[in-house]
């Protein structure tokens, strides 16, 4: 089997099964591991799993031509799913061709979301700067730990960018040079000490792919959304979400300008999608209407208010404006 199922069934908690059903899974990060497990399995025995045909309708060597397909899917997707929804939108679109019960059957037996619980998104990426950007950046992939809450992330720019090379201070790349002989020589307490420095100037020196790189912090407010925040209803699932969304990636981030904690506000792109339309789908924002306009993010938001998900699922959810206005925060 390829790398991509073996790396992810190793990465992933094995599932828990019972006796009346193969599965049984909740968790969405067990549900991939059961498919990750069942598809590696299948490439070795071409067997399918037991108790599949309890939610299916068709016959085992059906069965065995859609898992056959998977397999292939799967090698295919760079990178492989990791959350229940990628997952989901794999098997739809690899077996978009087979009866819709079926389809559900074989997603409700991992306990991945049904279509009908699938948002779509409209996956346009602006192929110019749009009016009002200042400028706009690619980042190194996105630590899950640097997401604040639903509408801010810390990320990082590689300084090799020649945006970004032009700007950084010598002091600092005077200090990357020395911490690195300092690391050359075993002197760790030293290095540490100029890492230190390197830090309280705005950068930091990132490990990616087995290379050191110094690269530029910002802090980023998304654009035209508010979230709860952390202390408010819903406020962990919002930051979960946005999570999800960007954890891992490098993103897209298109910077207007600045707000009053010094943080850059953007509109964000990952994998094509448009972060902050995914939030207010979802029901895990509200269009900050006071600060952007677009009509756009106001239907998104009355889209997912109608169908009445995430947030607007809670009977009478408080804006985060407000919220704020009552609990003054010291920080950001």
């Amino acid at each position: 089997m390829g790398n991509a199922l073996r790396l992810l069934y190793g990465y992933c908690c094995k599932p828990k099964t019972t006796d009346d059903d193969h599965h049984g899974v909740s968790a969405p990060t067990v549900a991939v591991s059961a498919l990750a497990h069942d598809l590696f399995n299948f490439d070795i025995t071409s067997q399918v799993p037991e108790g599949l045909s309890k939610h299916v309708h068709s016959s085992k060597k059906a069965q065995a031509k859609w898992y056959r397909r998977l397999v292939e899917a799967w090698r295919g997707a760079k990178p492989p799913p990791k959350t229940a929804e990628e997952a989901a939108r794999l098997i739809i679109k690899t077996l978009n061709s087979i009866q819709k019960p079926d389809v559900e059957g074989l997603l409700a037996f991992y306990g991945l979301p049904l279509p009908d619980t699938l948002v779509e998104y409209s996956a346009e990426v602006p192929t110019t700067l749009p009016e009002g950007v200042k400028f706009a950046m690619q980042t190194l992939p996105v630590d899950p730990r640097a997401v604040q809450d639903g509408d801010s992330v810390t990320v990082y720019v590689n300084t090799a960018d020649p945006r970004e090379s032009m700007s950084v201070p010598p002091k600092v790349n005077l200090d990357a040079v020395k911490r690195l002989r300092a690391r050359s020589k075993k002197k760790y307490e030293k290095a540490n000490k100029l890492h230190d420095k390197i830090i309280s100037s705005g950068y930091r020196v990132l490990k990616i792919d087995d290379e050191e790189v110094l690269a530029r912090k910002y802090r980023i407010r998304l654009r035209g959304i508010d979230a709860p925040e952390n202390k408010m209803p819903y406020g962990d699932e919002a930051k979960e979400e946005l999570t999800k969304l960007v954890q891992g990636k490098s993103l897209l981030i298109f910077v207007y300008g600045e707000d009053q904690y010094g943080r850059a506000v953007g509109d964000i792109y990952c994998d094509g999608i448009f972060v902050q339309e995914v939030m207010l789908k979802k029901g895990c924002a509200w269009h900050y209407a006071t600060y952007d306009k677009r009509l756009q993010l106001a239907r998104w938001e009355k889209e997912a208010r109608a169908r009445r998900v995430g947030l607007w699922a809670l009977p009478n959810p408080e804006e985060p404006w407000v919220w704020r206005k009552n609990n003054p925060r010291t920080d950001v």
